[in-house]
């Protein structure tokens, strides 16, 4: 039986995991500070320490730092209500052996204790790393055990896959991936291959040499290699075809890029990330997908849960949406979230997850200046038409260029949305300001689709 002490300032939670801990036979101290956990590991040696994150004064982040400092050091179990991807980092750059959110099964706690207590030759990683809060929210359990994904292989040099539904943050995840990584200070370029004709997405993300077809003026560089030395996503990975999939393949196997139409291709140091709301597994089984190009991508998966999985999420999201809805639109933030708002926000299924309800809480503010008003968020909330996916693209002509083709299906999802450019955005898997910015760059006229909404 191992050693324990238990640091949390809440006296009921720190003694329901004492006497749990009890009951299963270790030996257990309490503190309620971490300068008192400091004084209680001065005065004898401990295998495990079950602290929590957030305390008065010192953090148990900061303890946990202090700790790994000793000859011995125990293994340290990490406690908290507040888990955000950076936390999950940073406990496991510098050493946490575990990562628990509040409030957690103690059974699941008693089984992370034993094993930390089993373990050994532990080595810590190098120390925490600073940078601006997070926009991946929420400390369900689902989400935590993303953030302690993201933590475990963000450092690794292999390919990862992003699996959930739409709007549940892929992207997110994506560039929580390359702040996290080896090289946060590279470029990170987006693709979304749903949004860009199969006929093109080679030269997107391969780049093209002049006079490799009609229009090609000048040589381009893609996407592989604009993120060298950086991460390139590759956002809804599972629509592109399997000829496509073949050049990819064999970038995946040599790290080389070929530009179209060029004799020879030069390496790069590119991480891959990919995402889609399909279950490419399944896909690659049924011969929709190519095995080979699968297991490449899947390096490393990480799934998403989505809202309605984690609806205890809810009230931290909405608050989050909140204050970012008010910031971008310049507007002073609404009190928080009424308790019968959030009790309509609960009943609602959210087909659109994470992205629907930012949506509908930018709208209610727009609204109705607040979030106070039930009747007005369960207006917002009622049914959605049937999910219509975008119209399929018109065959490129030969002499089209990209610029053309990305304006003729802009044009068509805005005209089959009535001109609605959330709607718009949201089957062209963009956002509403990334649509904004083609709108101006290709001068798409709304008036000419539908209206400006």
């Amino acid at each position: 039986m191992a050693r324990v002490l238990v640091v949390d300032d809440d006296a009921a939670i720190r003694e329901a995991v004492a006497v749990a801990l009890v009951a299963a036979g270790h030996h257990v101290a309490r503190a309620g500070s971490a300068g008192e956990a400091r004084q209680r590991v001065s005065e004898g040696r401990f295998d495990v320490v079950v602290a929590d994150i957030y305390m008065p004064g010192e953090s148990g982040v900061e303890l946990l730092a202090e700790l790994r400092q000793h000859p011995s050091p125990p293994h340290v179990i990490l406690m908290t209500a507040r888990g955000t991807v950076e936390t999950a980092a940073a406990a496991a750059r510098i050493g946490a052996f575990d990562y628990v959110a509040k409030p957690f099964d103690l059974k699941d706690l008693l089984r992370k204790v034993a094993a930390a207590s089993a373990a050994t030759g532990f080595a810590p990683g190098p120390g925490p790393e600073g940078g601006p809060q997070s926009m991946i929210v929420g400390s369900h359990p689902a989400i935590v055990e993303v953030y302690k994904a993201i933590a475990r292989v963000a450092p690794l040099p292999v390919p990862v896959l992003i699996l959930g539904e739409t709007g549940t943050g892929k992207e997110l995840v994506a560039r929580a991936l390359h702040r996290f990584g080896a090289h946060p200070d590279g470029p990170f370029v987006a693709v979304n291959c749903a949004a860009i004709p199969d006929t093109l997405l080679e030269s997107e993300l391969f780049g093209h040499v002049r006079g490799a077809f009609t229009d090609a003026r000048r040589d381009r560089v893609g996407a592989l290699a604009a993120a060298d030395g950086g991460t390139v996503f590759l956002d809804e990975v599972g629509e592109v075809s399997q000829r496509f999939q073949a050049k990819l393949l064999r970038f995946l196997e040599d790290g080389v890029v070929r530009p179209v139409g060029a004799d020879a291709g030069r390496p790069v140091s590119t991480r891959v990330v990919a995402a889609t709301n399909r279950d490419l597994a399944a896909l690659a089984a049924a011969g929709g997908f190519r095995r080979d190009v699968y297991f490449r991508l899947a390096g490393y998966e990480i799934r998403l849960p989505t809202l309605r999985e984690r609806l205890s999420d809810l009230p931290s999201l909405v608050d989050h949406f909140r204050l970012k809805a008010s910031a971008d639109l310049g507007l002073p933030p609404p009190p928080p979230a009424s308790p019968e708002v959030l009790a309509v926000f609960s009943s609602h299924p959210w087909p659109g997850n994470v992205r629907e309800l930012s949506q509908v809480v930018r709208r209610l503010i727009i609204d109705t200046a607040s979030l106070a008003d039930a009747h007005a968020a369960r207006a917002l909330l009622a049914p959605p038409a049937a999910d219509a996916p975008p119209p399929p693209p018109l065959p490129p002509t030969a002499d089209q260029t990209l610029e053309e083709v990305e304006r003729q299906q802009i044009q068509r999802v805005l005209g089959a949305c009535g001109g609605n450019r959330s709607e718009a955005a949201r089957r062209l898997g963009i956002d509403r300001k990334t649509l904004a910015r083609k709108l101006q760059r290709l001068g798409i006229d709304l008036e000419e689709v539908g209206g400006g909404r």
